[in-house]
């Protein structure tokens, strides 16, 4: 009875029914019911995504605007609580970045958009994690300045479309997408549908994340899915992918103890926000960014077909225990068990042989660099 009643408190996203109809195997995930497989299974589901195209609906994630008089005011006050230069974030451009707290842990990590169009000067588009975006919102409102406010957005949806073969089949639809550069973004037309598309994602392919109207998505999705090249994918594949592609899942791989510097995403700081600082925790991290941290996130491979999981033990070979997975699974484009975790900075060199402590056995690894799958984002090419 209390399952029942769990169940019917869960949200919704607008593909709901779609996944539903298609066959999912739907799990609570952050309040919301998601599809975590299709009838295929998630070893399937990765494989398309790596080979073809996958569709995943992240329609949980929170869609928001910063909007102030000017762009410079509007980046200088999110520059304020993340490390990452937005004052110089070109027109349809994208970031990647992480909201701090006062000790220099992560809140949270977003993506930032400035739109293309100079009329939309003074906005950014945030989209944050779905397990955090009420806390990301309250943080927000508590810290912006009054000239510039959050604005949620609570009826549109997300759609991601990875893959090698991603782009070319949106464009089937919307022709303008094939003309995005990797971390851009633009309003235009699909299928005569309003939407706005940047070329990003979570897995380490090329492709594209469309947010729409919610009334609209399911139009799209079906759309995309009578594709031969295209499939829907859950959950389970979109970890699987994301942990070859070395990414960070908030709550596992970073949260509020871990620095940008220990959970190896300095990318997310560019040069001026090094040097000059003024971002939350900027003592302890400019600190770990000069001496080096004390501890930082690595992969994982390991020997033999037994995975590790989060919450699993890293030792020394015969020694003592020295760190934590934070993902760990099989992965199906590497054929073997990989995974994440923190070690001693002294540890963490490439090739470094470590032991994993699964179920009381100690199982041998190696550090690893990662990307474990070679990222395939698409780079324009120079004129």
């Amino acid at each position: 009875m209390a399952d029942a009643a769990a169940e019917t408190d869960l949200k919704q996203t607008p593909l709901h029914d779609l996944h539903v109809e298609l066959g999912a195997r739907m799990v609570p995930f952050a309040g919301y019911s998601m599809p975590v497989q299709y009838k295929a299974g998630i070893m399937a589901e990765h494989l398309q995504t790596r080979s073809k195209a996958g569709l995943f609906d992240v329609s949980h994630m929170g869609q928001a605007f910063l909007a102030g008089p000017d762009h410079e005011t509007t980046a200088r006050a999110l520059e304020a609580l993340t490390p990452s230069n937005f004052v110089e974030l070109g027109y349809g451009r994208q970031r990647y970045s992480v909201l701090l707290n006062d000790e220099g842990g992560i809140i949270d990590d977003l993506m930032v958009t400035r739109s293309i169009s100079e009329a939309d000067d003074g906005k950014l588009m945030l989209v944050v994690n779905a397990a955090r975006k009420d806390v990301d919102y309250a943080h927000f409102r508590a810290r912006l300045p009054e000239n510039v406010q959050l604005h949620v957005v609570e009826d549109r949806a997300l759609i991601a479309v990875q893959g090698p073969e991603a782009v070319a089949a949106v464009a089937a639809h919307a022709p303008a997408v094939a003309d995005l550069a990797f971390m851009s973004a633009a309003s235009m037309e699909f299928d005569g549908i309003d939407c706005h598309i940047g070329r990003a994602g979570y897995t380490g392919e090329d492709g594209v994340e469309i947010s729409v109207a919610a009334g609209a998505a399911e139009a799209i999705a079906r759309a995309l899915l009578a594709d031969d090249r295209v499939d829907a994918i859950g959950l389970g594949a979109r970890d699987s992918l994301r942990l070859e592609a070395g990414l960070c899942l908030y709550g596992h791989d970073i949260d509020e103890t871990t620095s940008p510097v220990e959970g190896a995403i300095t990318f997310c700081m560019q040069k001026r926000r090094r040097e000059e600082g003024g971002f939350p925790g900027d003592d302890r991290i400019q600190e770990e960014l000069k001496d080096g941290p004390g501890r930082v996130r690595v992969g994982l491979r390991l020997d033999g077909k037994a995975p590790a999981r989060e919450g699993a033990e890293v030792a020394l070979p015969d020694g003592p225990v020295v760190g934590t997975v934070t993902s760990g699974g099989f992965a199906p484009t590497v054929g073997a068990p990989i995974a994440m975790g923190y070690v001693p900075v002294e540890h963490s060199g490439a090739g470094t042989a470590l032991e994993l402590i699964v179920r009381g056995r100690r199982l041998p690894a190696t550090v690893a660099d990662m990307p474990f799958v070679p990222n395939r984002y698409y780079r324009k090419p120079k004129s």
